[in-house]
């Protein structure tokens, strides 16, 4: 037996069947959903930075559209809302690092 007690994408009971194994899976409520989507948020973070993989950005745009559907906008408001921000303050094609600033 392995406890896991994390949030998981819909199709991972049939996986786990398939694969031959009993699961034991509760349905949450939003807020605690939520809360859990923040936690695998982090989860997926860390594991991009440790393998660098573009599978884990996947998960990580996964994780934040799930997030963003619960706070009630959609995956389209949500890009736009990126486009938007990337207009007035810019996106993150030159490289830059801000050292310090001056009076």
């Amino acid at each position: 037996m392995k406890i896991y007690n994390k949030v998981i994408r819909d199709n991972i009971p049939e996986i786990i069947m398939k694969n031959g194994m009993k699961y034991e899976i509760r349905e949450l409520d939003d807020q605690t959903f939520l809360e859990g989507l923040k936690e695998k948020l982090n989860e997926e973070i860390d594991e991009f930075k440790a393998e660098e993989d573009v599978e884990e950005l996947a998960d990580l745009l996964e994780v934040v559209f799930a997030i963003a559907r619960l706070k009630g906008v959609s995956k389209d408001q949500l890009e736009e809302i990126q486009k938007k921000k990337e207009v007035t303050n810019g996106g993150f094609h030159k490289n830059l690092f801000l050292v310090k600033t001056y009076e």
